[in-house]
């Protein structure tokens, strides 16, 4: 075969996008796929030669040949010795998306469906993540904090660091405590690598095997399978537009008498409501009825009114431990968790972490240290407040465009949820519709303990006007 034969015409009309942030490679393999697909490739066609494509897309020879070998291990192309690369003649079979019943039943998998939901591509639109577009951040802000944090002295870059984290950091982040919540002191403090670290430590270092835990329903995703990965049982809790509910709170302590319970008090993941002080004064009262701890996931604070309620500055961090982190502020990209606690639990905390995983990352800290300390910082938390509260106003109108109907109200913070109006419809097959769209959409049945009873999603209100929604939602309808 010529390599300007009809096959090879085809596939050098990809284009690949160098300047955007990604891979080569899974840009041409996915291009691959989106050609093979549309029929565009056939399986039997014999592929360009490596350095024939190398050449055409000025790419290096060594990224057309990861592509081909990644090609391979999917079971999309062969090659054969000799002869070069051809489209395997028998490809895995996919089905077609069956809007009705796919995601029912027992095959929805959350590892499986969620995997690929933290990561940027600039090609797909992000519909319910958790992170702001770019041109919401200041521009620089995280590479000249990185720059200053790296004019350090030499005999600075070695050794693992400091245990409980960099002891500046954890002295800015007490004092900011002590100025918008409660007292406290770098000895309360313990940095980790991210709030689910956090969260992961707490879990061994304060339950057993057989533990119940109570969590959020809908609540943080990854919290269900955190718990039983520490060999406890998770008990849902029901979380609502209302906040939980209190007497199943004390039912189900009574019935399975919890060592923790994990609470998102202001603008909760996924719902993006926050509990009252009232709320808030009945759980801490339960908790010491029924002795468990509190673990407040604190993570959108910077974004809540000074108003909203704190469970560890109502209860002093005797009973609640408060975990923080960076991602929402800064980028997922500059993550630095924090865990807020009395001395002995910080101490004790501190000594699973070593044991688990030395130390954290004391170049993120030292980048995170610049970037709350600089002059610029707090000018961008306002602004990205003052955008969501704009976005989260306009929502329920955008959501009402597209066929959807606000499940919340909240007037603050990045996430609100909406529910298809055909309740026989299933989200997760809307989102793997969605996806090959280039539209990632995160169901509910990644929030919920159960199955929803309707299909309802998780967005985030900075990407509700992008036209790619608006054009998916009218097809789908």
């Amino acid at each position: 075969m010529r390599e300007d034969s009809s096959t090879a015409y085809r596939w050098l009309q990809v284009s690949l996008d160098k300047s955007a942030r990604g891979n080569l490679v899974k840009q041409i393999v996915e291009e691959f796929d989106k050609q093979l697909a549309g029929g565009a490739i056939k399986p039997g066609d014999k592929l360009p030669s490596v350095r024939y494509l190398s050449k055409f897309w000025q790419v290096s020879t060594f990224t057309v040949v990861e592509s081909y070998e990644r090609l391979i291990a999917a079971g999309r192309i062969v090659s054969r010795r000799g002869a070069g690369y051809y489209v395997e003649s028998r490809q895995p079979r996919v089905a077609a998306p069956d809007l009705g019943n796919m995601g029912r039943g027992g095959e929805f998998s959350l590892h499986t469906f969620a995997a690929d939901r933290y990561q940027s591509d600039a090609r797909v639109l992000p519909a319910g993540a958790g992170w702001l577009p770019a041109d919401w951040h200041s521009e620089g802000l995280i590479q000249e904090a990185a720059r200053r944090a790296l004019r350090i002295h030499p005999n600075k870059l070695v050794g693992y660091g400091n245990v409980h984290g960099l002891p500046e950091l954890r002295q800015v982040l007490a004092q900011r405590l002590c100025k918008h919540l409660m007292d406290a002191d770098e000895s309360n403090v313990l940095l980790t690598r991210s709030a689910t670290h956090a969260f992961d430590l707490i879990l061994r270092t304060l339950t057993r095997p057989g533990d119940r835990v109570l969590i959020e329903s809908p609540g943080y995703l990854n919290m269900s399978a955190l718990v039983s990965q520490n060999g406890c049982v998770p008990v849902a809790v029901d979380r609502s537009c209302t906040g939980l509910d209190m007497e199943q709170v004390d039912r189900l302590a009574v019935e399975h008498r919890p060592k923790l319970a994990f609470i998102n008090t202001v603008l909760q993941n996924p719902l993006g409501t926050t509990l009252s002080t009232v709320q808030c004064h009945q759980l801490l009262r339960l908790a010491e009825q029924h002795d468990f701890l509190i673990v407040e996931d604190d993570i959108f604070r910077e974004f809540a009114e000074p108003q909203d309620a704190s469970l560890a500055a109502m209860d002093g961090l005797c009973r609640v431990i408060r975990v923080d982190s960076t991602s929402k502020t800064l980028s997922p990209f500059l993550r630095v968790g924090s865990i807020y606690a009395d001395d002995a639990r910080i101490t004790e905390i501190a000594s699973v972490k070593m044991k688990t995983g030395l130390t954290s990352s004391e170049l993120d800290e030292r980048v995170a240290l610049e970037v709350l300390t600089s002059t610029e910082y707090r000018r961008c938390v306002s602004r990205l407040h003052h955008r969501l509260e704009s976005a989260q106003a306009s929502a329920p109108r955008r959501l009402k465009e597209l066929g959807l109907a606000a499940m919340t109200a909240p007037s603050a913070g990045m996430f609100i949820c909406a529910s298809m109006l055909d309740p026989a419809l299933s989200a997760p097959a809307i989102a793997r519709r969605a996806k090959t769209a280039g539209l990632l959409l995160w169901p509910g049945e990644l929030f919920t303990a159960g199955k929803p009873e309707n299909a309802w999603f998780r967005f985030n209100v900075a990407y509700l006007g992008h036209p790619k929604l608006a054009s998916f939602f009218s097809r789908l309808g």
